[in-house]
């Protein structure tokens, strides 16, 4: 894992430029703590931050190849799964190596099969590499959008990043938002539309995607993307194909030079990683696995049980480390350690998100305490969205309702067509959310792989777990990443492995929801591993903080800046009604649902006023 800055001018010389470049790449130093490397040429300056991970003593970038007159530079950040395999067929075509990193390997593909190399790849990774020989820039990123890449394009100037601060340290680059982009943060609607940037002119390179830059035009294809096709194999043939895929991503995704360790919440997801990781650790005679949950001090006192929260962890967590003998640590965090780092996920996303609040900075915490005992660990997200175990997909109304599945419970909580009512009238006449969800709705349906001759029950299926794996999943993934590398911490994801993925995507709903319970399929495909109170175990979501010293403290931050005449956030808020958020008089609203704004409005008032952001 690491992070990566360029700049390229067709007209202009950078080579003289490179305080603007180290600028850029700095602001990235927490993807990459271990160090910094730099390649420049007339036109290209290219820059790299890496965390080691695979090959520590010869992997370092910028990996510069000659050839004759061929010269190619490689920035990249990720992992690929399958760079052994690969090393072994390009020897075969008269590949040498000097390293035993998979940036050689991939550097290499590219050297093979051009801009083909994509179709070779299994991994996680967002990459530049430029071709000198061509003048042509070639960036990419994995399937499923795991490792991030944003790009601007100003004239003859190209600059991209795998975050957006490092763009915006560029005196090209200002923090611009527009109304399509005030509506993608106000619509708090889970909904991370592909390709699209608050900021006006900073786009997203989006999963599966590929663009080549040369001087004349700018080339944009997609590698790979999900295809429908029937599904012939029967039940047994499935669970088995399912878990061979399952284990593979396993085995290849806990290959690393330096420790791996995984979450475990004592859930079938991370239960299932956690026991075939161990059988592989086993097979290759290692150290037993070392793992690591979150809990909250005093989480059993102020806890109460609910139709998705049916009980805690620990025990759960508990269960799973006597049963495959892995060594344990609970990491616990209290309401003032929330408190003191909200702000956290605001300066990871370079925005401000309705998902960002006390999970995002929990999750934070969990992250950096591992960090200090381990460099990569995998997790078990993604299996909820892949094989489908969220409300909405058994909920009838999801199947009739004309947007996307999880807000079927969300219009009944909204005011003023659309908008909240905290919310300034104004805000709510520039956003518009309800249209602004309808179309971006519209924009996911019409990109849904139709299967021919399928019934409308099984196509609107296949519609709702796209708009999951497309819409909602990446929300996760930004999470995952942002939030994990904002500390130096590589996270692997095994369910979201492409090859597992594109399998699971044509099993039809019966299959997947095998014996009419979430994740059925899965549950048979672990049924050897697992103990079966773990696997029939219901689905639970991420552990929150119920202590109302968390509510009190959100609640006086709010209440300051609504009474702060001079607070950026101030023109956006409907006062009268936002005082009464503060001081908990909206009891018709899940609170829950109260956190979550109040959250994501301290965010707002400090990325307003700290990112210099000009609305327009």
């Amino acid at each position: 894992m690491c992070g990566i800055a360029g700049w390229i001018d067709w007209q202009e010389d950078v080579s003289s430029q490179k305080a603007i470049i180290e600028t850029m790449i700095e602001r990235l130093s927490h993807r990459g703590p271990d160090s910094t490397g730099f390649w420049l040429s007339q036109c290209v300056a290219l820059a790299h931050q890496r965390l080691s991970v695979v090959d520590p003593a010869h992997g370092g970038q910028p990996m510069v190849y000659r050839a004759g007159e061929h010269t190619y530079v490689l920035i990249y950040n990720g992992e690929l799964y399958n760079f052994q395999e690969l090393r072994a067929e390009l020897q075969t075509r008269g590949h040498s190596f000097r390293t035993n990193s998979d940036t050689e390997v991939l550097l290499h593909t590219y050297i093979e099969w051009g801009e083909e190399c994509t179709q070779h790849l299994s991994g996680i990774f967002a990459f530049a590499l430029w071709d000198e020989s061509q003048q042509q820039l070639l960036l990419a990123r994995d399937h499923l959008g795991v490792k991030p890449l944003f790009y601007v394009q100003h004239g003859s100037t190209l600059l991209f990043a795998s975050e957006i601060k490092a763009l915006l340290a560029h005196p090209q680059v200002e923090a611009t938002v527009d109304a399509e982009g005030l509506a993608e943060i106000f619509s708090f609607a889970s909904v991370r539309t592909p390709g699209f940037v608050i900021y006006r002119d900073i786009h997203e390179v989006r999963p599966g995607e590929q663009i080549v830059f040369t001087r004349e035009r700018t080339r944009i294809s997609r590698y790979w993307s999900l295809r429908s096709k029937p599904h012939t194999d029967d039940l047994p043939t499935t669970i088995e194909h399912v878990r061979s895929l399952l284990e593979r991503a396993v085995r290849q995704q806990i290959v690393a030079d330096v420790p791996i360790v995984a979450t475990l919440s004592g859930g079938l997801d991370s239960s299932g990683l956690v026991a075939l990781a161990t059988k592989a650790f086993q097979h290759q005679q290692q150290d037993p696995l070392r793992t690591y949950s979150l809990d909250f001090f005093k989480s059993e006192q102020y806890f109460t049980s609910g139709p998705t929260q049916v009980g805690q962890d620990e025990s759960w967590v508990r269960r799973m480390c006597e049963y495959v003998g892995t060594h344990h640590r609970t990491i616990m965090v209290d309401s003032s350690d929330l408190i003191e780092n909200l702000m956290l996920p605001m300066y990871a996303h370079d925005m401000p998100s309705m998902t960002a609040g006390q999970v995002e900075t929990s999750l934070y915490l969990l992250y950096k305490a591992i960090r200090e005992e381990a460099t990569v660990a995998f997790t078990g997200d993604g299996a909820d969205e892949v094989f489908g175990s969220h409300a909405w997909f058994f909920a009838e109304k999801a199947r009739t309702a004309n947007t996307f599945p999880w807000l079927v419970d969300f219009d009944s909580l909204l005011e003023n067509e659309g908008s909240f009512p905290w919310w300034s009238s104004d805000v709510s006449e520039q956003v518009r959310p309800q249209e602004y969800i309808a179309r971006r709705y519209q924009e996911a349906r019409e990109e849904v792989p139709v299967l021919d001759g399928e019934d409308a029950f099984h196509a609107k299926m296949r519609e709702i777990f796209y708009m999951t794996q497309t819409r909602f999943m990446p929300v996760l993934l930004d999470r995952k990443d942002r939030i994990s590398m904002a500390v130096g911490f590589e996270v692997r994801v095994p369910f979201c492995d492409y090859h597992l993925v594109e399998y699971v995507w044509n099993i039809p709903w019966e299959m997947k929801a095998v014996g009419h319970v979430e994740k059925g399929l899965l549950r048979r495909v672990l049924a050897d591993v697992l103990p079966n109170d773990t696997r029939s175990r219901k689905k639970s979501p991420f552990p929150t903080s119920l202590h109302p010293q968390y509510r009190r403290g959100i609640s006086e931050w709010f209440l300051q800046i609504v009474n702060d005449a001079n607070a950026p956030l101030r023109p956006f808020l409907n006062v009268p009604v936002a005082r009464k958020l503060a001081t908990a008089n909206m009891s018709n609203l899940p609170i829950t649902l109260q956190l979550a704004f109040m959250e994501q409005a301290i965010q707002m008032n400090t990325w307003l006023q700290e990112y210099r952001v000009r609305i327009c």
